[in-house]
């Protein structure tokens, strides 16, 4: 393995998934993971989900930055984040609220366990 590697979704395999039932306000959300790396307590990829609504509760702390689409994170306490490309951001453990995906959206991620 090289100490360069590009962030791209040629650099994993894709994982999909949906979010825990129980946590889903709205739509059929659906998560596409390119994990590029993970040791140590950290993890390092490419993360997209199709339209919905979820609940979220970070115990990490994650950077993130939106690629593509547009989606909307909502604090427990009301405060709305809007998304779009370009858009960087970081979630630290303790934040709740949900993530409303209103069009497919793509971010790259950084994640410290």
């Amino acid at each position: 393995m090289s100490d360069f590697q590009r962030l791209t979704i040629s650099a994993a395999e894709p994982e999909t998934e949906r979010p825990d039932p129980a946590k889903v306000v709205a739509g059929d959300p659906v998560f596409t993971t390119w994990n590029a790396e993970e040791r140590d307590g950290l993890y390092c990829g490419i993360w997209q989900s199709t339209p919905g609504k979820w609940r979220i509760s970070y115990d990490e702390w994650e950077y993130c930055r939106i690629l593509q689409g547009r989606s909307v994170i909502t604090s427990d306490d009301g405060a709305e984040y809007p998304l779009a490309a370009g858009d960087s951001f970081i979630l630290r453990p303790g934040f709740s609220g949900t993530w409303e995906v209103i069009e497919t959206t793509r971010k790259d991620y950084v994640i410290r366990l």
